[in-house]
């Protein structure tokens, strides 16, 4: 029935999945973005602040991350007994189509700058594929800054000065760790949003995994679903019922009491739900 549905819409909003550990069981959340084709991973990361603690008040920035290639192909093997591989699959296609979206996506949004992050220093072929295919698309766009990092010192600056930068497009491992610091450094990854896009099909929701930890307690903070939510109607171009849903969030997060304890209150998953609602415009 999920299927179906899926097929038929061409949309999903989905809830953290945990892959269980062990046993050769690839990620459900991979397997899902590449049956659906969703080659693009874009996770804003934006404070909150100063409802929410930000160590970067007026961060505003967007990870776009390829979504299918690179370690995570999940092209694993046993060499030996005591030795295991791991493939890195970076193609020519794969990287126009993650770098292409990041330029379309930055001018589609008024967004300034697009940042590329490798580590062809020591990866030449593959890194070096996608640096190439970087700087020869960012030359189709002469009314977008672009830059090339080494994702260390990328990395690096993203934490202390998150301000320098706008879009980032990154190959998948890397864009992975990049948005989950990124998120962190605006506020929390608790709170961060992610969408994944393919020409067919686009699939919405948290950053933040499946936190087993207060699994059925009633505690978890559902503004990522939320700003996931808001992600998924603007994408169906429902931008007015978008705007109410962030607005009233926002103004749920202004008044103390309806914050959860992640974020210092005691409010419940629902009461906090139920605050939001209560603000609808």
């Amino acid at each position: 029935e999920a299927w179906s549905s899926i097929r038929r819409t061409r949309v999903l909003y989905k809830a953290p999945i945990a892959t269980p550990q062990g046993g050769g069981m690839k990620s459900v959340n991979v397997t899902l973005r590449k049956s659906l084709g969703m080659f693009a991973n874009v996770r804003p990361c934006v404070s909150l602040a100063p409802f929410v603690a930000s160590r970067a008040p007026q961060m505003d920035v967007v990870i776009v991350r390829e979504n299918e290639e690179d370690l995570y192909a999940g092209i694993e093997h046993r060499q030996t007994g005591d030795v295991v591989q791991c493939l890195k699959l970076i193609s020519r296609p794969g990287c126009e189509r993650i770098v292409r979206y990041a330029f379309e996506y930055a001018r589609a949004c008024g967004r300034r700058k697009v940042s590329c992050f490798t580590k062809d220093n020591i990866m030449k072929l593959t890194d070096g594929l996608f640096h190439t295919v970087f700087d020869e698309i960012a030359a189709e766009y002469p009314d977008i800054e672009s830059e090339h990092l080494i994702v260390d010192i990328g990395a690096a600056r993203l934490a202390t000065r998150p301000e320098r930068f706008d879009v980032v497009v990154a190959p998948n491992l890397y864009g992975d760790i990049l948005s989950d610091i990124a998120a962190e450094v605006a506020g929390s990854v608790g709170l961060a949003p992610s969408a994944n896009i393919g020409h067919g099909a686009a699939m919405f929701e948290a950053v933040h995994g499946s936190a087993p930890d207060i699994a059925g307690k009633g505690v978890a903070n559902p503004t990522a679903l939320l700003l996931a939510a808001v992600m998924m109607l603007r994408h169906l171009e429902q931008e007015e019922v978008a705007s109410r849903v962030h607005q009233a969030l926002v103004a749920a997060l202004q008044e103390p009491g309806n914050r959860t304890r992640d974020l210092g209150g005691e409010a419940s998953t629902s009461q906090f739900a139920e605050a939001v609602v209560a603000c609808l415009p």
